[in-house]
Parts: C-alpha cells; structure tokens; sequence
C-alpha cells in the first residue's frame, strides 16, 4: 500500500474540521506540530486499497502574513528551504496540500490559496460548503477556476459529505502524478526594488523559488528554522530603509486584483435579498442589551442540564463500580493484592469515572455552541468589556473552552495577537471552573444544598453550581484588572475577526468533539489517579513501626467501653488504623495550617494529593473512606454525608465547611499539567510561579472567609 501526507489548510470558519471529520472519522491523533507545541491533529484515509493518506489539519490561517502564533505554523511549515524536496527530514515533507475554502466567502479565502499557490505545491482546491450554497441560490461554475488556476477544484460539503468521493478521486489524481504545475495566474509581480532584494535571497541561500526567498525576507526575525547568522546575513540585505509593511499591503492588494475578477466569473450569487437569515439573527444576539441576556441564559441552561440529564447513567456507573468491587471481593481470597485492587485502585478511578455522564454533557454543549458559529459572535460581543480587564475579544473563548479545560484553552490564547493580553488571559483562565472541578462540585454542592429544593422552575443545586463557575469568571476579570495595572506594553490592541454563517450543527462534528475530550480526559485523569491511588492505597493501609496494632488494640477497648455493634466497631478501627498511617501524619502534619477553613487531616490528604490534579480529591476521598470499612459497600458521597467529627461530635461535611472547600477549589491552582503548560506558552517559571502563589493566597483567603462568617 502506498503511503501519503497531505496538509489541510484553510482560513477559519472554512469548514476544515467538518471535511476533516468526513476523510478520518475516527481514526485521528492529536499530538504536536514538529519543533513547536501547537496542537497538530492527523488522521489517516484509505482512497482506495492501494493509497492511504494521512491528513494533517493545520490551525486555519488568514494568510502568509500572520497574527498569532498559530497562523505562524503555516508559514513555517511551507517556507523550509527544503519544503518542496522529498530530502526534508523523514516523514516531515507533504506530498501535497488540500486547501478548503468557504465557497460563500470565495473571494476572501482565496489570499492564503494563492500564496500557497506560489510556491509551487501540488494542490486540490475543495469549495467548501455547496449545501449553503445551495440555500443561497448561489451559480458555482468550478471548470472556471480549474482552468485559471491549473488546478483540481472539486465542490463539497463537510457537513453533508456530498462530493467526498469526488474529492479523494481528486488527491488520489495528483498524489500520483506529483505534478507541480505552474500558472501564471496568480504569481505575484515584484516591484523592481523587492525583486533585487528576493533573487540575493534566493542565490545566498539556494532556494527554490524567489517567493520563498520572499517570506524569509518578510519573516527572517521569528522563522524557527533559520541560524542567528542567517538572520544576521538577511537583515544586512534588507535594509532598514525597505518598508515591509508597504509591500505586504502592496502584494495583498495585487493578489485581490488578480483572483477577484476570476471569482465574479465563477460564482454569481442572489443580490436581491438585502439581509441574510444571519443578518436578522445577529440583530438579537449580538444587540448590547440581549446579547448578553442570551449569553448568560445559555449558560443556566447548560447547568441545569448537567444535573437534570445525568443522574440515570451516573446511578448506573456507581452501581456498576460497586458490583465490580463486590465481585472482586467475593472472587479473591484476602490479601494485600485484594485490598489494593478494591480499596485502591476501584475506589479511586470509580469515584472520578461516575462524573462522566457529566462531563461529556458540559463538552456536548459547548460544541454545539461552537458548530453553530455562535462562539464567534460571543468573542465580537464580549471585545468591549474584556478590554476594561486588560483582556481581548478573543480572551473569551478561553475563557468559555476553560469551562472544559484549562490546557487547551491556555494554548487557544495563541490568537491573541497583543502580547500583554494574551498573557492576562494566561494567568486568569485557570480561574475558570474546568471539568476536573466538575467532580468536586458535584459531591459537595449536595451538602450545601438538598437535592429537592428548587427556587421556581430551577433546582437550587443547578444554580448554586452555576454560581460558583460565575465566581470563577469574577475572579478571572478582577485578576485581569489588577494585571492590567501591573503589566506594561506599547502594543496596540485589534481584533480582527470573520462571522460565520450560522449552521446547524453537525452531530457527527458534535459526538466525535464529545469522544475526544472525553477519553482525553479519562485517559488523562485516569493515569494520575491510578498513579496516586495505588501511592495513596500503601500511605494509608502501613504506618510508622507497630502504630497501626496499637491504633486497633485502641479502637477495640473503646469500643468495648462504648458498647459499640459489629459495624460501629469496625468503623472506629478503621478511623484509627488510618489517623496512624503515613497518609494520617501526613494530614495530622498541615492540619494546623487548614483548620481555620474548617478543613480536617484527611481533607488535608485529599487538598495535597489533588495538586497532581483536581479531581483526584474524589478519588482520594474514596479510597480514603473504603480502607478498612468492610462492613457495607456505600458510595463516596454517602460515605462522606455520614462522616462525623470526633471532637466536636458534628458532621465533617457541614455546610459551612462544604462551602468553604467549594470556595478552595474554585479558586485553588491544583493542576501541575496547567502550570507546565503555562511555562511552556510564557517560556519563563516566573510566570507560572507567580500564578500558582496569587491563586493558591486567593483560595486561601476567600476559603477563610467564608467558613469563618457562616461558623
């Protein structure tokens, strides 16, 4: 079987993803593009028995002009010295590039095509998009552009899926003939000036193409391939009396001058309708007042959906997890490799794997929002007010994408051009609740509030939830003000932006989103909760010398004196087994620090084993509460709702402390892998540093607070 690599490029909102999705379905990865750490996802498609093709989606770019970090990779990607040549490292060169474009924004997508065009590439041009075409009462004659442009033009729609056979009969076409036909069409004519300055370039360097020479000559300051002293040769060519801003205006105006004509002859669209159906609706949605309004009540009913639809599958999880622990328990003769599999490692996973129901709700959602072209409108909503906190436009789908990760929403921040508010945006997305917190939420929210109190038509637990993620985002625009105060720039501020046509979303685009994320998120979580249960599992099952037999000669006269039962007596061993064990020291040992917050030593255990990540605080509470108590199989949660302290004799899991622990965690930084992403996007630990300490004093502070007012 022959084997391919094709690019896939596009501008935003082109319906990339959507083709994407059609060509691969299933069979993708996401890792990272070579050399840098933007996410690259690829995926691999059989064109027929004999060819297979591995796809890789580029993030969409505007043009060879860029204006964030992920519009860079385009460029650098394509403007190798060797990026045309079978020599380019192994496995790195693409036979060819498939480049989608939105038919109904022929004309603007075509800057990017064109200069791609330039260097040379074998290409298939896709017009995305033909069922809104169609809608649009839209004339697309593609024989006129395959002929201007010496190209395959195939029309499809990724939604649909219409034209996809079409289309691989396309690639498969030019992946075999490797042709790299030239066309005059759309060649960019240098100014004599340029001209001089791109053929030096050329010849110094031995490039393929003075258009390739061309984009060194405009990018030879951040092109992550070139030496300090190719920098040094190229900026002494260039001098600083050229102005490359002027020839970019001038190469992008001549660009539109060549190709616009030839798309007023391919495409003819309906003119008589003064406003589209997306016109009227962005009159609503965008508008200052309801805009907002409408926000704000798509994010309540995303909450309440959260509680209200996963309760069934939820219930069965538990259920499933607590015959699993029985079965094992029954089948397996006691051991130290049983209490490990039960206690250990069930417990833990079983008491973070029953939020998925949840979490896969919280990113079902979101997608939708995104596939309708909704998100986009919230970024044009928002520019205004984000400002104010030294945010941008952009900032908030961070911010929103935040409310399912903090790692992908930190590397979305690569699209705000302003460096200063892409960094605010950096060190205050955390601040949004993410879905690891959604675990946390879920379990204690349940002590602050009663399952059956509704206020009107919502239940109360729905909105309490939905209150502390509004916490989350005070906080993050607060932090944003005072960082915009702190850090200086002479940047200046844009947003630039495209609207996209509304849509309805594409439920194949939707669940393959869904099974993503989530099995990210239990691949992810899993690993560090097995890690840490089977740590935390020995931690609490041994302790220091003989302490663990003298806490169960303790437990047994007390419970004598007290005259306790069978189950209250094997309930106090174990309390006394693990207050002995190296996890009981462990919490015994900072429980003076947590103490004001209301917290105990072995919510101390969970506040430090949750550090490696958030929602490992359910999974140690559950393993915690499982050692040793094998009287009856209960749940994490009503394990918990019955915990009593033994000093004051009052539930541990009160409301004053189950607010306060709410409060913690909506503001605590507990998440390594988002402070190594942090350091990564800043290329400093100071950054990361000075977040992890602002966020770790706010949690603290707020969690004092609270329990100290309601105590």
């Amino acid at each position: 079987m022959q084997k391919f690599k094709v690019a896939l490029i596009g501008n935003p909102n082109c319906g990339k993803s959507s083709l994407f999705n059609q060509l691969t379905g299933l069979r993708q990865k996401v890792g990272n593009f070579h050399g840098v750490t933007v996410d690259k996802k690829s995926g691999v498609a059989n064109l027929t028995k004999d060819i297979q093709v591995n796809f890789i989606d580029f993030p969409g770019t505007y043009s060879f002009y860029p204006t964030s970090l992920d519009e860079r990779i385009v460029v650098g990607t394509f403007a190798r010295p060797d990026a045309l040549s079978d020599n380019w490292e192994k496995g790195q060169q693409y036979d060819a590039i498939l480049y989608v474009a939105d038919i109904t924004q022929l004309e603007k997508h075509l800057l990017l095509f064109s200069q791609i065009r330039n260097l040379g590439f074998p290409m298939v041009l896709a017009l995305n998009m033909t069922d809104v075409a169609q809608e649009e009462s839209m004339i697309v004659k593609p024989d006129i552009l395959k002929k201007k442009f010496g190209i395959p033009v195939v029309e499809v729609s990724g939604r649909t899926g219409e034209g996809i056979d079409g289309l691989k009969y396309a690639l498969e076409n030019v992946l075999l003939e490797k042709s790299k036909v030239s066309n005059n069409t759309l060649t960019y004519q240098f100014s004599e000036e340029e001209k001089k300055i791109a053929h030096t370039i050329q010849v110094e360097f031995g490039l393929e193409s003075e258009y390739q020479a061309w984009l060194w000559v405009q990018h030879h300051e951040w092109l992550p391939f070139l030496t300090a002293a190719q920098r040094i040769t190229i900026k002494s060519i260039v001098t600083e009396k050229f102005d490359l801003l002027k020839s970019q205006v001038r190469e992008t105006m001549q660009r539109y001058d060549r190709f616009g004509p030839i798309v007023g002859q391919a495409l003819k669209k309906d003119t008589s309708a003064s406003d589209t159906w997306s016109d009227k609706v962005d009159r609503v949605v965008t508008h200052w007042l309801m805009g907002p309004i409408i926000f704000f009540g798509l994010m309540i009913l995303i909450f309440q959906a959260i509680f209200s639809w996963a309760g069934l599958p939820m219930d069965l999880i538990d259920a499933g997890f607590g015959a699993l622990t029985e079965g094992v328990s029954s089948a397996l003769p006691e051991s130290m490799f049983r209490d490990l599999l039960t206690d250990g490692i069930i417990a833990g996973l079983g008491g973070v794997l029953i939020f998925i129901p949840q979490i896969a709700i919280l990113f079902f959602l979101i997608s939708i929002l995104e596939e309708s072209g909704y998100m986009a409108r919230a970024v044009y909503l928002f520019d205004n007010s984000m400002r104010r906190f030294g945010l941008n436009g952009r900032s908030i789908v961070a911010l929103v994408s935040g409310g399912a990760c903090a790692i992908p929403a930190i590397m979305s921040t690569r699209t705000i051009s302003n460096w200063k508010e892409r960094l605010i945006t950096i060190m205050v997305t955390p601040l949004i609740s993410c879905s690891a917190r959604l675990p946390v939420y879920a379990v204690l929210v349940g002590f602050v509030v009663a399952a059956d109190q509704y206020w009107g038509w919502f239940n109360m637990q729905g909105l309490v939830f939905m209150g502390l993620y509004l916490l989350g985002i005070v906080a993050a625009l607060g932090a944003g003000w005072v960082f915009k105060k702190i850090i200086k720039t002479e940047e200046t501020s844009y947003l630039m932006l495209e609207l996209p046509v509304y849509r309805r979303p594409l439920i194949r685009n939707v669940l393959l989103n869904v099974y993503e994320k989530t099995k990210t998120f239990v691949i992810e979580a899993g690993k560090v909760i097995f890690v840490i249960s089977i740590l935390l599992w020995f931690m609490a099952s041994y302790a220091p010398g003989n302490q663990m037999q003298l806490a169960e000669q303790q437990a047994v006269s007390e419970a004598l004196e007290l005259k306790l039962d069978d189950t209250e007596r094997d309930n106090l061993i174990a309390s006394k087994k693990i207050e002995a064990s190296y996890a009981g020291h462990l919490g015994k040992f900072i429980e003076p620090v947590i103490r004001p917050l209301g917290f105990d030593w072995k919510i101390g255990i969970a506040l430090i084993t949750s550090f490696a990540a958030r929602e490992v605080f359910v999974g140690t509470m559950a393993t915690i509460y499982s050692i040793g108590s094998e009287a009856e199989e209960t749940s994490v949660i009503d394990r918990m709702a019955t915990e009593i302290n033994p000093d004051t004799g009052e539930l541990v899991y009160n409301r004053a402390t189950s607010l306060s622990l709410l409060i913690f965690y909506v503001f605590a930084m507990q998440c390594m892998s988002t402070l190594a992403v942090v350091k990564r996007e800043t290329k400093s630990w100071k950054w990361a540093a000075i977040q992890f300490v602002f966020m770790t004093a706010l949690a603290y502070l707020g969690s004092l607070l609270v329990y100290q007012v309601m105590s």
